[in-house]
């Protein structure tokens, strides 16, 4: 990762701000493994400009007020513009007024509950038309419209269940509870979920908890003595790396909506898992973040080879409307919105624990982050851009 003798040129220097500590480590580690195997490829294809990428990378421990003490050290001392990082809102949003008053960039892949735009912040996860849609659509259809949901106790989950409960609601649905528990909550707090959940007798629990918390979510349902068959949990959270830390008794059954499973078919996805698991290890779980935080590093710094400079002020104007042939299929970066068109796929967990993809739209979707749209059948989709499904 540096410039050999011949080449003098400093390299480029970006910002990594992904955890390896702390309550979502698991799925922020699959983050910067995406991000690193992304510079690892562009280094060895000759760099940005024949001056290779640097990456500046910290671990924020998975806490709001180190991402921020990080952003500042990065873009104030660092001499860093760009910063690829951020899983919880709350980490992104404790960094974006840094950023923005540095004049800085951040790419931030991972899904999130919209109803935000910073001129200064470049969306690569899915925005709610690009998953919730698509799940309340499918479990409606599947299991029924009556809801129990349960999240970990910050922004996301809020907005999250409240976008669902939009959802539930217009099918003529019921939300029948909705409880939080803190971050690092225990097997007892979720033993009195789960009391909670027999009681209200719902169709579907919809989770937005995080981190390692999933595990033992999963693990309480069930020790509940619940099936998933007839009562799934469906969440927008857990991926491969939640997926991990539980056993696949626990896991078997449940659901996902997501860009990008590590089981999904297509050539450019296998050779991006196969990458993914050589640089990082076999046994490395390959979610939809790291997915996304591997092409927005791939599609920033095609865009800075364009611009001829890592300022973001030219770097947007390039980055409006370009695209990149991701792993889940093309992607768009949305010049009025800086977010990304996307791929959304519903995946059920089999008995091994491994994601099988139960409905495939095989449709683009335009990011609506807003929620302009709220109809389970209009998702904003360009028509120009489908696949089999």
């Amino acid at each position: 990762m540096t410039s050999g003798p011949e080449n003098a040129s400093p390299p480029w220097r970006i910002g990594v701000l992904f955890s390896a500590t702390g309550v979502t480590a698991a799925v922020e580690t699959s983050q910067r493994g995406g991000t690193l195997l992304a510079i690892d490829e562009i280094n060895a294809a000759g760099g940005v400009l024949g001056r290779s990428v640097e990456a500046v990378v910290y671990d924020p421990a998975s806490d709001p007020k180190s991402y921020r003490r990080y952003a500042e050290k990065l873009l104030g001392e660092d001499g860093v513009r760009l910063i690829f990082g951020c899983y919880m809102s709350s980490t992104r949003k404790a960094i974006l007024p840094v950023v923005e008053a540095y004049r800085g960039l951040l790419f931030y892949p991972t899904l999130y509950e919209g109803f935000e735009y910073s001129r200064h912040c470049v969306y690569t996860g899915a925005a709610p038309n690009q998953n919730s849609i698509q799940l309340a659509k499918y479990l409606l259809g599947t299991y029924g419209n009556r809801f129990f949901m349960i999240g970990s106790n910050y922004v996301f989950p809020y907005e999250s269940n409240r976008i669902m409960s939009d959802f539930v609601i217009q099918s003529q649905g019921r939300v029948l509870d909705e409880v939080y528990v803190p971050l690092g909550a225990g097997p007892a707090d979720f033993e009195r979920v789960m009391a909670k959940v027999k009681k209200a007798a719902p169709d579907v629990i919809f989770s937005t908890v995080v981190g390692a918390d999933t595990a033992t979510l999963y693990e309480a349902h069930r020790a509940a003595g619940f099936d998933a068959a007839r009562l799934p949990i469906a969440s927008l959270t857990t991926s491969e790396a939640e997926v991990a830390l539980m056993s696949p008794e626990a896991a078997a059954g449940h659901i996902t909506a997501a860009p990008f499973f590590e089981t999904l078919g297509t050539p450019a996805a296998r050779r991006f898992v196969a990458a993914f698991k050589a640089r990082n290890g076999a046994d490395a779980p390959v979610t939809a973040a790291a997915e996304a935080a591997y092409f927005q590093v791939h599609l920033a710094l095609r865009t800075l080879a364009r611009a001829g400079t890592d300022a973001p002020d030219p770097l947007l104007a390039q980055l409006a409307d370009s695209e990149f042939d991701a792993p889940q299929g093309r992607v768009r970066v949305d010049a009025q919105t800086n977010h990304t068109w996307l791929w959304p796929r519903v995946a059920r967990l089999d008995a091994k624990g491994r994601f099988q993809i139960v409905w495939n739209p095989g449709t683009r979707v335009k990011p609506d982050p807003y929620c302009v749209v709220q109809s389970l059948d209009d998702w904003s989709a360009d028509g120009l851009h489908t696949e089999p499904s």
